[in-house]
């Protein structure tokens, strides 16, 4: 018998603060799927998971306090880093099933700093810097200034980049090495962000008129041929006849038939399927993610 190839998985229960709350209990509702069984039997992967829940805040939790370590980003988020930090830098690809986008904060600088320590003084430049795929409806890049809301899932982008006051250097994603698929949804102060740091970005109407095989082609080209890759996937990014169960849907949204995979992909999140929204469909959006899991893995 073959010994199973080893992924790690982490689930994150955990969500900002929106006005349409639920997409905390997204992972429970693909966990009861039992795809992750499928796909263990299906192509021989073990998958070791870790299981992250929100955490009430403590007596001695304080404004001063969270400024200290780290700003505006919560504890949550920094334990979400540290829990992909531990997996990606042992060569295992990473599964993080949220949430809401605001784990994305933690989930793609768990891997830049993963992959840094793993080349650390050998001469492969380009392979130290980790490529990201951001696909959603939104830009999430709005900092503690720009952002209307103050929340921190309009803000995961500029936190991970280094926009915001966090993380630490050897954390950071490159912006340079950053692509947005499907963008639907930007507010004007995101447009000037992307604009100003020169930010490689496809709209859903980039998508339309020239087609995913040829935005994809143009994405993992901006990113290097040999840059290893984290997608960053927000269930918000498929058209709501597929996934309607997601706190804000956008219409005219990327088919499942259009997401493809990457050669180089190391990484990959899933996040915003909210069972307490449409929940007369939500087998609808939880196949959805199933199917996006699957593809990524190479199960069909």
């Amino acid at each position: 018998m073959l010994t199973p190839v080893l992924h790690s998985g982490v689930i994150c229960r955990i969500a900002d603060v929106s006005p349409r709350a639920g997409a905390e209990k997204g992972p429970e509702a693909i966990m009861q799927t039992g795809v992750f069984q499928e796909i263990a039997t299906k192509a021989n992967l073990a998958i070791d998971f870790d299981v992250l829940a929100a955490v009430p805040a403590t007596a001695d939790h304080t404004e001063a306090k969270e400024k200290e370590e780290g700003g505006l980003v919560s504890a949550a988020v920094q334990r979400v880093s540290s829990a992909v930090y531990q997996h990606a830098r042992r060569g295992r690809f990473v599964l993080t099933v949220g949430g809401d986008h605001s784990i994305g904060a933690g989930t793609v600088t768990g891997t830049a700093k993963a992959l840094r320590d793993q080349f650390a003084g050998q001469q492969q430049q380009r392979q130290q810097e980790l490529g990201v795929l951001w696909i959603d409806a939104h830009a999430d890049i709005n900092t503690p200034e720009t952002s209307r809301s103050g929340r921190l899932h309009g803000m995961p982008v500029a936190f991970a980049s280094g926009l915001a006051p966090w993380p630490q250097s050897g954390h950071r994603i490159n912006l340079r090495r950053f692509v947005y698929i499907g963008l639907r949804d930007v507010d004007e102060a995101e447009k000037e962000l992307i604009a100003r740091h020169q930010v490689k970005a496809f709209t859903m109407e980039d998508v339309n008129r020239l087609g995913i095989d040829k935005i994809m082609d143009a994405a993992l080209d901006h990113l290097g041929p040999d840059t290893p890759i984290h997608a960053s996937y927000d269930i918000d990014s498929l058209d709501p006849e597929w996934a309607p169960s997601t706190g804000f849907p956008v219409p005219a949204g990327l088919s499942l038939e259009r997401l493809q995979e990457s050669g180089n992909l190391i990484a990959l999140d899933l996040v915003e399927i909210n069972p307490d929204i449409v929940p007369s469909r939500l087998d609808l959006t939880v196949n959805a993610g199933c199917r996006l899991i699957k593809t990524a893995l190479g199960v069909e």
